[in-house]
């Protein structure tokens, strides 16, 4: 049975990707993995990739497409924040039988990989603690207070980032009606921080794939992987959850912008440098902003709201 890794990218975001791969190839130098391009412009990127990493892009381009048209059709242009993000869920019609999928935003300190090996007794698993957060981000009070889902149940939800399943679990006739059941009550999620996917995903996930496995719910617990988690210990290259006694999985930079500064750059920094045959990622210097510019958004703050 073959196994592999998707990611999404662009050219946009090929400092991201390169950290990613140069991660994962630390640890795994012949695990396939194959890129969906999050839009036209990844032609530079994939060209990097497949050069010093083999990654392949995605066949398909027209399944993609016409997963993006019935997306629209579904719930119009300008519903989600970031659209294309649903592209990612080509993952379940590539050729691989099971698949990883991971966000260009992560570094990993394993063999990644070889987490696909819960499948053996679930149909789908993801590793983190979104779900002690509450339904934030994912999900309204509605699918409760209307029996959408039972408390049981929504103590599943994930993080769209890193998730695991196998080929055809999802058929593009599941996609096109869970589109339509979400675009019919919009009032189930919570969109309120601009998040795109993953309150779908989350929905799909709860009402079609009973056999689901959370990997830090396993015995003896398991590390956190959230870059806004600051308690991680710093040992050599690697970071270790004091809480649990554990070395993290990987490390993910949801939400943050990944620049120097932000939590656990060093780590992020070392990753991406690994590849001495590609040149250093380029930060733009931020301006700071003079007193009288300050001063002046302060004046002009009070009288936001007389703008049309």
């Amino acid at each position: 049975m073959n196994r592999g890794i998707y990611i999404i990218a662009n050219d946009k975001v090929t400092d991201h990707a390169i950290a990613l791969l140069n991660s994962i190839r630390l640890y795994d130098a012949d695990t396939p993995i194959v890129m969906i391009p999050y839009d036209d412009n990844y032609h530079a990127i994939a060209d990097t990739l497949t050069k010093h990493y083999g990654v392949q892009v995605y066949e398909d381009l027209d399944f993609i497409d016409r997963l993006s048209n019935k997306l629209h059709e579904a719930f119009g242009g300008k519903f989600f924040a970031r659209p294309n993000q649903f592209r990612k869920q080509a993952c379940w019609f590539g050729p691989f039988e099971e698949f990883l999928y991971i966000d260009t935003d992560i570094v990993v300190f394993e063999k990644i990989i070889d987490n696909l090996n819960y499948l053996e007794n679930n149909d789908f698993i993801n590793c983190d603690y979104q779900h002690l957060g509450g339904i934030a981000n994912v999900f309204s009070p509605t699918v409760l207070s209307e029996k959408v889902f039972t408390e049981t149940e929504i103590k599943d939800i994930f993080n769209g980032g890193f998730w695991g399943s196998k080929k055809n679990l999802i058929s593009e006739k599941d996609l096109y009606e869970i589109f339509t059941e979400c675009a019919a009550h919009p009032e189930y999620f919570d969109f309120s921080q601009k998040t795109s996917d993953q309150p779908i995903i989350n929905y799909m996930l709860l009402k079609r794939i009973p056999r689901r496995f959370n990997i830090v719910k396993r015995q003896g617990k398991a590390p956190g992987n959230w870059a806004g988690t600051l308690h991680f210990q710093t040992q050599g290259n690697l970071l270790f959850d004091s809480t649990v006694n554990q070395r993290l999985q990987y490390l993910h930079w949801a939400g943050i912008r990944i620049e120097p500064g932000c939590p656990y750059w060093e780590i992020w920094q070392y990753y991406r440098n690994l590849n001495p045959s590609l040149p250093p990622p380029v930060f733009p210097v931020k301006v700071k902003k003079s007193s009288w510019q300050q001063t002046l958004n302060q004046i002009k703050s009070p009288f936001r709201f007389l703008k049309k």
